[in-house]
């Protein structure tokens, strides 16, 4: 999920917190105080052999540039670059120069710059961020007008190397700021070098659709890690996918609309502008000039209708959902179950809101959440679903504050029954009874160990019992706590931390255990651990899922390239999961590619399904 807050205010609220609390280095009360006696410096001198500059926090005086990008929105200012390069690759020529208001300078303009060096953490000095060499408080003079801009640098498939990132330095927390770039080993050295440098890409594939803030990703490696749709998959911790680069645009929207493109489709022809660095996606070309869009026309799938003695389960984020959305998302929502997911017997469904919505009221039922969407399935030509779930307590499960997001199930009820069991509530946990062959759930629907920890503000697993055509089937839904707090990709500690994994890495262990419980009472008892998991099929919360083989996680049946339910910052990558114990011998399993690809999303998750003769 994005942030309710425009991008452009985040990041000019980020610099101007930064500004006053002096943490941008260097920052005094005149620029002209600041810079008297400094000796001229070039721009490459400024930027170093490093991430950081060896002159940050420092004044300088006449650096000099031809100005080759215009920034008039967000954090204002202007990159300008060197025309005489110096011979060592890992030196920038180009540099941003933080105005604050809106640049008085036209690209083209030859430039002298006074101002003080600063190291800009994009996100904050807590985020992990690399920083962004700049010049700030400048007092800027125009020396000539109409000048060439330099070259730009071309980055293409032969130009960025497969490996990632060196390792952090362990003296330094492992940190790489203070290691020696090597632009031809490392892909983030490499882009690091041309840091507000002038660059250029030529034809590229789309791999992360346009979001709402007019940006998008591409690939310059055509086959790295590439899928039939056009993506290019997250497989591993140590396979990044180093071709990938976000791309924005200098001009306003107003001026020049941005091109609505799902993945799989092409920027045709040149994109150049100078190499930013942001904390919404790292390293990002910010076009003067845009490649053309080329819609390849993707088309969102449709999955296979379960045959008559077969169960269809699936799971769905359906994103926030609550009263106050539009009809249009309940009608797009209600249509994806019924034609894209051709009607599942049983819908896991996470990020249910409750009846109000983000109003923090103390409200905490969602049952005309649920009458609004099953009524929009119906509407669409599906089932008549019923539902079960359990309110939880006020604030206690995190997401968007007064919502009260939790799991709910959708069942047919002339396909498969609920098992009723009552005195499920928020805070009692249901637990496994029954004779050797034959277990059951103590309450149904209830919930899996709620008091535990590593639930506290978070989601608390949903267990229910079905029956179908006399076959007990126990489905777990889930939304695992989320990603919050981990460091990006592109973080200065590598490998960077993933914080939040801890917290996962101990629900995942009390759904095994649960899980365990099943099948020492039946070893060939049908359960599904579903939903919304926050995390890789390869990670360590999977691992601790399937733990001793209670469970499979099914995303593993697919082809390598099919593995992937969500995109973010152009990987396509797993998170929403279907996990299956040993009972369940022969299954068909799909992730139904509806939402993740697409500029236009009913949600920001693809949701799965699984097919199977119990």
């Amino acid at each position: 999920m994005s942030s309710s807050i425009p991008r452009s205010a985040a990041v000019a609220a980020v610099v101007t917190a930064a500004l006053a609390a002096g943490l941008l280095g260097g920052a005094s009360a005149s620029a002209d105080d600041a810079t008297a006696g400094a000796a001229p410096v070039r721009i490459h001198d400024i930027q170093g052999t490093t991430r950081v500059s060896p002159l940050a926090g420092k004044p300088v005086a006449g650096v000099t540039g031809i100005v080759t990008g215009v920034r008039t929105y967000g954090s204002r200012g202007f990159w300008m670059q060197d025309p005489q390069a110096d011979d060592n690759p890992a030196t920038s020529e180009g540099i941003f120069v933080f105005t604050s208001s809106v640049p008085t300078v036209a690209v083209g303009d030859s430039v002298s710059v006074n101002g003080s060096v600063t190291e800009y953490v994009p996100g904050g000095l807590n985020s992990g961020n690399q920083s962004l060499t700049q010049i700030s408080k400048p007092v800027v003079t125009v020396l000539s007008k109409g000048n060439t801009v330099p070259a730009p640098v071309t980055i293409w498939a032969g130009s960025v190397p497969d490996a990632y990132a060196p390792e952090g330095d362990p003296a330094a927390g492992g940190s790489v700021n203070g290691l020696t770039l090597d632009p031809e080993t490392y892909a983030l050295d490499y882009y690091e070098s041309l840091e507000g440098t002038n660059v250029r890409i030529g034809t590229s594939r789309v791999v992360g659709a346009t979001d709402p803030y007019s940006e998008l990703w591409v690939s310059v490696k055509p086959f790295e890690n590439d899928n039939r749709r056009g993506g290019t998959v997250y497989g591993s911790y140590d396979a990044q996918n180093t071709g990938r680069l976000q791309i924005q645009q200098l001009a306003p929207i107003a001026q020049q609309p941005f091109p609505k493109a799902n993945v799989g489709d092409w920027l045709a022809g040149p994109t150049e502008g100078p190499l930013d660095f942001n904390q919404f996606g790292g390293y990002t070309l910010v076009a003067n000039t845009l490649g053309r869009h080329v819609d390849l026309g993707l088309e969102r799938e449709v999955t296979e209708r379960q045959h008559k003695n077969e169960l269809a389960v699936a799971t769905y984020n359906v994103e926030n959902l609550d009263p106050s959305d539009p009809q249009e998302k309940f009608d797009a929502l209600a249509k994806a179950v019924v034609e894209n997911l051709a009607s599942p017997d049983v819908v896991a469904l996470e990020e249910i809101q409750d009846d109000n919505g983000a109003k923090n009221d103390g409200t905490v039922t969602a049952g005309e959440t649920l009458k609004k969407f099953t009524a929009a399935i119906v509407a669409a030509g599906g089932p008549a679903y019923e539902w079960r779930s359990i309110d939880p307590q006020n604030g206690n499960d995190g997401g968007e504050p007064g919502g009260n997001i939790r799991q709910v199930f959708l069942f047919n009820p002339e396909r498969v029954s609920f098992v009723d069991r009552a005195g499920g509530d928020a805070t009692t946990p249901t637990a496994v009874t029954g004779t050797k062959g034959n277990a059951h759930l103590t309450l149904s629907p209830g919930r899996i160990d709620p008091a535990n920890t590593a639930w506290e503000n978070s989601r608390k697993p949903l267990a229910g019992e079905f029956l179908f055509r006399g076959r007990t089937v126990i489905v777990v839904a889930n939304h695992f706590g989320s990603k919050g707090g981990d460091e990006s990709i592109v973080s200065h500690h590598q490998p960077p931390n993933r914080s939040s994994e801890a917290k996962r890495l101990l629900q995942g262990q009390a759904v095994n255990a649960f899980v365990k419980d099943v099948l020492a009472l039946d070893k060939q008892a049908d359960v599904l651990v579903l939903g919304d998991i926050n995390d890789f099929e390869f990670s360590g919360t999977t691992k601790a899922l399937t733990d001793g083989g209670a469970l499979y996680p099914a995303v593993k049946s697919l082809p390598l390239s099919e593995r992937y339910s969500y995109v973010y910052q152009g990987n396509s990558q797993v998170l929403d999961q279907i996990l299956t114990s040993p009972g369940v011998h022969h299954f068909e399993y799909d992730s139904v590619h509806i939402n993740a690809e697409f500029a236009d999303q009913n949600s920001d998750h693809d949701p799965q399904v699984l097919r199977f003769r119990p």
